[in-house]
């Protein structure tokens, strides 16, 4: 089995950041992504990257991070209790970005590598990560479009890759409490460490390589679509949606917090502005309701008859 090497996957990290961030200030042609670099008291740091008022981005936020600690938080072991008492090391990149234009989706994507150690015993490390995306007016070819990139990086690993990613990404980004996924998924992995180091960081490169592929085109195919009030306040009232999620049920966000990472940093992936409606329904046959008939639940995106 090959070696961990901290080294090469942190250096890797800090290249994607470099690459997300110019890349997507060449696609929104304004704005520019302040860089904060931080220290946490309990050990390591981060560069948090945030991009406010852009010609596209509304804000967006692509973070960087590698925490120590003596012990993992209740997030990190309540699946494997085999870990409590064990030092640790996470690191990752992370970003959300809020469109102006409710015709571009929000979206969020992450790529991490996680080592816990205790004297005496081999390291436990494992990669996770992924994408997804959230339409507010989606385009059926545009969900095929990042459904396709995410089933191609996939399959050099294996065809059974794609669908599984694909179904756990649906499971995970599901608001229990709505009844509804928060947007059309794309991939989500945890727990990697199948196949030897070597495979598993190949596979986290290949899922944060293939985020700018997956993302570029369709911003730059709906960034000049015309929207009106009716579609920004749709929007923001859609957001609520991922506050919800965020603040229940992510996983990092709850790591974060538990782990006394930078509050800033954590909650960076909050939009700048949302709403919540009582009550409210959409009217039938428009789009809005497309969006909750045909986009808010798991489907076979690349099935040859899919119609809307």
């Amino acid at each position: 089995m090959s070696e961990i090497n901290l080294d090469s996957v942190k250096q890797f990290l800090l290249g994607l950041q470099n690459n997300i961030c110019q890349t997507l200030e060449l696609v929104d042609g304004r704005g520019n992504f302040a860089e904060d670099n931080w220290q946490r008291e309990e050990g390591g740091g981060g560069k948090t990257r945030v991009m406010t008022d852009g010609r596209v981005i509304e804000q967006g936020g692509v973070n960087f991070s590698h925490v120590q600690g003596d012990k993992l938080p209740p997030s990190a072991t309540a699946a494997r209790p085999e870990l409590q008492g064990r030092s640790f090391q996470a690191m990752g990149v992370s970003l959300v970005i809020h469109p102006h234009n409710p015709y571009v989706p929000t979206t969020h994507a992450n790529v991490r590598f996680f080592v816990a150690e205790k004297p005496g015993e081999k390291p436990v490390w494992w990669f996770g990560g992924g994408f997804d995306l959230t339409p507010f007016y989606p385009f059926l070819e545009d969900v095929q479009h990042w459904h396709r990139v995410a089933r191609d990086l996939c399959t050099p690993f294996g065809e059974e890759v794609y669908p599984e990613y694909k179904a756990w990404c649906d499971e995970y980004f599901f608001i229990k409490h709505r009844n509804e996924t928060r947007g059309v998924g794309g991939l989500f992995f945890d727990d990697l460490n199948t196949g030897g180091f070597d495979r598993c960081f190949a596979f986290m490169q290949a899922v944060g390589n293939g985020f700018l592929d997956a993302y570029v085109p369709i911003v730059e195919a709906r960034k000049s679509t015309a929207f009106g009030d009716k579609e920004r306040d749709f929007q923001l009232y859609r957001r609520g949606r991922y506050v919800e999620f965020n603040l229940v049920y992510d996983r990092g966000t709850l790591f974060g917090l538990q782990t006394g990472g930078r509050t800033e940093s954590i909650l960076m992936s909050m939009p700048p502005l949302a709403k919540w409606t009582y009550a409210y329904e959409p009217i039938p046959g428009s789009r809005e309701h497309q969006l909750y008939e045909h986009f808010l639940k798991p489907r076979d995106w690349l099935s040859e008859d899919l119609t809307q």
